[in-house]
């Protein structure tokens, strides 16, 4: 008899599906996909060039948006902590107004706490008494100084969904940049990033039955140009965090298939890539070396 007890906390982490496992598997060793994405010179990058390049079109195609929108980061903390310091550094010495909720994540909160430590005035929304921020609530916050919203698209807590839509088309018209944490909702609710009016949006490979260490963030054509690299190093700007204390260099993407309507809360796993190296850099993308973390998690089933 199984004496483990049940699971249910997938909100906040899934195990990883054995069908990813395999294919992380088979990226390992030297008969595997190991070679380094940037070393075109030889079949060994070119082929992980190529599986780099596919895992970022399952992503885009997920999203409806472009692959080249996309660039990958250690996960949905790291990709929220660009999209707010990375649009705020790069307003330079103004020092502008951020909008945000009470009741985010704290990879959100934390960071913005931090900016305003920096200087940036940041306005906190109190949601609603279904936990939910409204399009008005955001009008009203606007300022002439407002650089950036930033807002979830599914709270991890509450299962609430905010009008992002609906809120995008008013932050868009004010001219504002707007941001939405959507770790909860890839695989749940259909994204479309191509109607949306929304110009940065992170990811979290391990809330739909991928590794912890891998996520994304998608740029659109108006954050480009006004999101600055938070790290830099190898000889190019960079986006990504690397993690020197882990030995193995490994990074899988998990996509959810596409569902019908009817099946958008059922997670189930179509593909899954693993290469051992990727970044990027503004403004175009490459790939830049990347130490990430594939570790066992002891997660109850």
């Amino acid at each position: 008899m199984n004496k483990r007890p049940l699971y249910f906390d997938y909100a906040a982490t899934t195990p990883v599906d054995a069908r990813v496992i395999q294919v992380m598997v088979d990226c390992l060793g030297f008969e595997g996909n190991f070679g380094n994405p940037a070393s075109g010179s030889h079949v060994f990058g070119q082929q992980a060039r190529h599986t780099v390049e596919r895992a970022r079109e399952q992503v885009a195609e997920l999203i409806n948006a472009q692959p080249e929108q996309i660039i990958w980061t250690s996960g949905a903390t790291e990709s929220n902590n660009l999209a707010l310091k990375g649009v705020a550094h790069a307003s330079g010495k103004v020092r502008g107004h951020i909008i945000t909720s009470q009741i985010e994540h704290k990879a959100v909160l934390d960071t913005a706490r931090f900016l305003e430590q920096s200087g940036f005035d940041v306005t906190y929304l109190a949601p609603d008494s279904n936990g939910l921020v409204s399009v008005q609530q955001v009008g009203e916050a606007l300022r002439e100084d407002t650089l950036l919203v930033s807002l979830m698209l599914v709270n991890n807590e509450l299962g609430t969904v905010n009008d992002i839509p609906a809120i995008g088309l008013r932050v868009r018209e004010h001219g504002a940049l707007f941001h939405v944490d959507s770790a909860q909702g890839a695989g749940k609710i259909a994204i479309d990033l191509k109607n949306w009016a929304v110009d940065l949006m992170s990811f979290s490979g391990h809330k739909v039955y991928g590794p912890k260490g891998i996520g994304a963030l998608y740029v659109g054509p108006r954050a480009q140009a006004r999101l600055q690299a938070q790290i830099h190093g190898a000889g190019m700007s960079s986006a990504f965090v690397p993690v020197p204390w882990l030995p193995t260099k490994l990074l899988a993407w998990v996509l959810p298939s596409r569902w019908p309507a009817s099946h958008l809360r059922k997670t189930s796993i179509i593909s899954a890539v693993c290469v051992s190296v990727c970044g990027s850099s503004w403004p175009r993308f490459r790939e830049c070396d990347v130490t990430v973390v594939l570790r066992k998690e002891s997660l109850t089933l």
